[in-house]
């Protein structure tokens, strides 16, 4: 058992290891979600532009998520209110701008979206594998976990949006995997809120 084991729930957030943690999966997430997006953009896929979305929403938040490190408990649980409120908003937006898609239907070049779908899952199996020794704490450690293993999850739904682009040649694979990493997002932004009004009502 490490030393970091042996810390108190409210002071895990505070080791050498976390920090390092946290600035591989900022540099990991800013860096694809920036190249994820123009590959987006380039393939016209709404599931990749929702899951490069998330990787630079995982990147901010988790750099936000590194600042808050030494702050009191009651500060880091308002930043993990504000990565739940942040991580709503980008669910709302993905899932109404898919809506919107569905009006205008293009096909993605299944092909390209498959390529980016595989590489953004190694990169974020990379920042899950780093994150995993930290996934336990207070709400805002908590938070910087939930999106990365959102991350994952995203990316697996566009591989497999991607396969069924293929076969099917129409773009309704796409915007359901879409609309499905919306509602992990709604449901994530939950939990993260709901535990940082817990621990701000305990700090009452």
């Amino acid at each position: 058992m490490s030393d970091d084991d042996d810390l108190p729930k409210d002071l895990a957030h505070i080791t050498p290891a976390y920090r390092k943690a946290l600035w591989i999966v900022v540099l990991l997430n800013v860096g694809y979600g920036i190249f994820e997006m123009m590959g987006g953009l380039i393939v016209d896929s709404q599931a990749l532009k929702a899951d490069a979305l998330d990787f630079l929403g995982d990147g901010s938040i988790t750099f936000l998520g590194l600042i808050a490190i030494g702050w009191s408990l009651r500060l880091r649980a308002r930043s993990a209110l504000i990565q739940g409120i942040f991580l709503a908003a980008m669910g709302i937006s993905i899932l109404s701008y898919t809506i919107y898609r569905t009006q205008v239907l293009q096909v993605p070049e299944a092909e390209l979206m498959g390529i980016f779908g595989i590489v953004a899952l190694l990169v974020n199996v990379i920042a899950v594998v780093v994150l995993i020794p930290h996934r336990k704490g207070d709400a805002n450690v908590r938070a910087v976990w939930l999106f990365s293993r959102n991350d994952a999850l995203g990316n697996i739904l566009v591989v497999v949006a991607a396969g069924f682009v293929f076969l099917t040649g129409t773009s309704w694979p796409d915007l359901i995997a879409a609309s499905i990493i919306a509602i992990i997002f709604l449901q994530s932004s939950r939990a993260i809120i709901k535990d940082a009004r817990n621990e701000l009502k305990n700090k009452e």
